[in-house]
């Protein structure tokens, strides 16, 4: 069962597979970008670059909060608590 605490940066690294016995590897934007497929991106940018490939190309352009809330496929959530929720 995944972790539903801890902070976005250590979820970011639980869905960039950047985790070294349950301890993030790289900060936010160095997870964010692994998970995206991305170089250099900020953690916002990244971030809305993956919904937007999974999405037909709709780049929402939302803040941290909103789009790791789109990626989770909720609203309102802080990021910490939304970023638990993303799956994959």
């Amino acid at each position: 069962m995944a972790n539903t605490g801890g902070s976005y940066t250590y979820h970011l690294n639980r869905l960039a597979g950047t985790l070294l016995n349950d301890v993030p590897t790289l900060d936010g934007q160095g997870a964010a970008n692994v998970w995206a497929g991305t170089k250099g991106y900020a953690i916002v940018g990244a971030l809305n670059y993956l919904y937007a490939t999974r999405n037909s190309g709709k780049n929402p352009a939302l803040d941290l909060q909103g789009i790791l809330n789109a990626l989770a496929g909720t609203t309102g959530l802080g990021p910490n608590a939304a970023a638990a929720r993303i799956t994959s």
